[in-house]
């Protein structure tokens, strides 16, 4: 008989692969206990680096907006001619704060913004799309990318084994495996926001947005057989070369764009444009530029500027807010609780994470809270002793949601493969044999039927696919 999963107070669990929601598309609902749970104690597994993104890398700079979207949005930080402090931190996904910065992963693209308005905090990746779509799945997925609990081990098995029984995950496995997975400095990424966040006018009017920041210097990438040798002599290759472009005067820049999407267009799309696996295609949605960012300052010190650097989608600013992306909605929690157990309760006093407007809350007590305030007799809301109030000016539109509270199953209906094709038939040949050989070197000691479902799942992008692989594979 089998084990049934249980919460950690023993009770029974009916689904674990989908999250609660109003609506197929979400948003999320608060009473989802069990989500809450897996992502309060998946941010509690690791002490004291980051659970996830714990090699990093990051410099300041500046975000300078040329054009003019006034039209979508009223925040300060997107106007025309505003120019903007900026702190980026890149960093590689799976691996320890000691891993190698030239392995095969995904690299992390976290931008903090000090404007005028408060901190806005982008938090993205160098890939469009992600492994997963609900965060039901995260905490499981980011297990398999870290070390076996009785090996010790990184295990490949684990990873094929998530991957072909979430179909969900093939567009970002092909992103992973080809040329782009081992990128050669970080100065030759693009970073992307990757969710669907929203942009919000001065009438009011809701525009959802995505995210884009495309390298001045061109996508550059590694081999395997080239990453090995430089791995062998600087296990810091990708710090080294950020700190010392940026010392030289050679300033990393990335022209800043987005994608426009209006509520209609949302509702008639074919796709879920929610959806974290899925890319908006540039002909329907086109790319408007906006602006650009440079990165011209190192820090000063790694510890106090980087490590502790606190980046939270939950940081927004009037006119950029967040989407029913699912993994968003439970990233706005998780991000900003990660941090409280990482650095401390007031983790956002710290200099580096200070915004530099005026702070005013009711917040008491607690770690790290060094500031000393006036007395005052308003430590609570509402109060008659001139506390500080809510303005309903900062108010955004209501979002129109429909549909029962359901755990809705996400792979259902879900069309996991057209965008992946699309993905395999722009590559050349020379790129397809590097990702043929890519998946059969990251297959190894992988047993065959886990091998031969993830297969199964290429033969669904494209015979062609399939075939390369298994040719590389020797099957």
């Amino acid at each position: 008989m089998k084990k049934v999963i249980t919460t950690t107070a023993g009770n029974k669990l009916s689904d674990n692969q989908n999250s609660l929601s109003t609506g197929k598309r979400g948003p999320l609902l608060m009473q989802d206990y069990q989500l809450l749970e897996k992502l309060a104690h998946q941010n509690r597994e690791r002490i004291p680096e980051r659970v996830v993104h714990a090699k990093g890398s990051g410099a300041f700079g500046a975000l300078n907006i040329t054009e003019d979207i006034s039209r979508y949005t009223k925040a300060s930080v997107l106007q025309k001619g505003e120019t903007t402090r900026v702190l980026i931190r890149f960093s590689t996904v799976a691996g320890e704060r000691g891993a190698a910065d030239a392995e095969r992963d995904v690299r992390g693209f976290a931008m903090k913004f000090y404007t005028k308005e408060g901190n806005w905090d982008l938090v993205g990746n160098n890939t469009p799309v992600f492994f997963i779509r609900d965060a039901y799945k995260f905490p499981d997925f980011i297990h398999t990318q870290k070390r076996h609990p009785h090996s010790n081990l990184r295990s490949n098995t684990a990873m094929w084994d998530f991957w072909s029984l979430s179909p969900e995950s093939i567009h970002q496995v092909t992103i992973l495996m080809s040329d782009r997975g081992i990128p050669k400095s970080y100065r030759h990424i693009n970073g992307y926001g990757s969710h669907t966040y929203s942009l919000i006018n001065a009438k009011n009017e809701r525009f959802w947005v995505k995210f884009h920041f495309k390298t001045v210097q061109g996508i550059r990438t590694l081999t395997n057989r080239e990453a090995e040798a430089i791995v062998a002599k600087d296990r810091e290759s990708n710090q080294r070369d950020l700190f010392e472009s940026i010392k030289n005067g050679d300033y990393p820049k990335w022209k800043f764009q987005i994608q426009i999407m209006t509520e209609e267009q949302a509702s008639a799309a074919p796709f879920n444009p929610f959806d974290l696996t899925k890319v908006w295609p540039h002909k329907e949605y086109p790319m408007i530029d906006v602006g650009e960012l440079i990165l011209n300052e190192n820090p000063k010190n790694y510890f106090n500027e980087i490590e502790q650097a606190s980046f939270s989608p939950s940081n927004i600013v009037p006119g950029i807010s967040f989407s029913p992306d699912k993994m968003l909605q439970a990233r706005v929690f998780s991000y900003a609780d990660a941090h409280r157990y990482r650095v401390g309760t007031h983790y956002e006093t710290l200099p580096v994470n200070r915004p530099i407007v005026e702070v005013n809350t009711y917040h008491l007590d607690g770690a790290m809270n060094s500031e000393t305030k006036e007395p005052s007799d308003a430590y609570y809301e509402p109060n008659s002793f001139d506390g500080p109030v809510e303005d309903k000016s900062f108010a955004e539109p209501p979002l129109a949601i429909e549909g029962a509270a359901d755990r809705y199953d996400h792979r259902d209906g879900n069309d996991d493969f057209s965008q992946t094709r699309a993905l395999f038939e722009l590559m050349g040949s020379y790129q397809k044999e590097q990702l043929f050989s890519n998946i059969a070197e990251a297959m190894d000691g992988v047993p065959p039927h886990i091998v031969n479902r993830q297969i199964a799942l290429f033969e669904k992008v494209s015979p062609a696919y399939a075939e390369g692989v298994k040719k590389a594979l020797g099957i």
